[in-house]
C-alpha cells in the first residue's frame, strides 16, 4: 500500500492496497498521497501553531486559578505539576520577558505574585 489511480488531469481519484492493474505505486508520505487523505502540511502546521497557542491559554488559566487562591498546585496531580513547572522554567529560559509565577526559595518553587495586581 498504497497504489493509485490518477485521473485524466493526473490528480489521485482512489486509492488501494493492491494494485489492480494499472495503478501506481506511491510511498507512504508522498505529498499527492499525503493531499489526497487530507494532510496538507500547511494545515497541520497551522493546527500544531494553534495548539501551542491555545496550551499557553490554559496554562494563564491555571496560573490565574492558582494566584486567585481558587485551586492550590498540590490540587494538581503530580505530573501535571511537573509539567507545569517543567514549561514555566523552559519559558524563563527562553523569554526573559515572561511572567514569573515560580520562583525558588528556601522551601523550594512557589508561586510569585508580585507580577500581578489586585486580581
Amino acid at each position: 500500500m498504497p497504489y493509485i489511480r490518477r485521473g485524466p488531469d493526473g490528480s489521485i481519484e482512489s486509492l488501494h492496497r493492491h494494485d489492480h492493474g494499472g495503478m501506481e505505486f506511491l510511498p507512504e508520505g508522498h505529498s499527492d498521497l499525503m493531499a489526497f487523505v487530507g494532510h496538507n502540511m500547511q494545515t497541520n502546521s497551522e493546527f500544531g501553531r494553534l495548539d501551542a497557542d491555545f496550551v499557553r491559554v490554559i496554562e494563564d488559566v491555571i496560573d490565574t486559578l492558582i494566584v486567585k487562591n481558587i485551586i492550590n498546585i498540590t490540587d494538581l496531580p503530580g505530573e501535571a505539576q511537573a509539567k507545569l513547572f517543567a514549561r514555566k522554567s523552559f519559558r524563563e529560559r527562553v523569554s526573559r520577558n515572561s511572567l514569573r509565577l515560580f520562583s525558588d526559595t528556601q522551601f523550594g518553587t512557589v508561586i510569585d505574585d508580585t507580577n500581578f495586581s489586585d486580581l
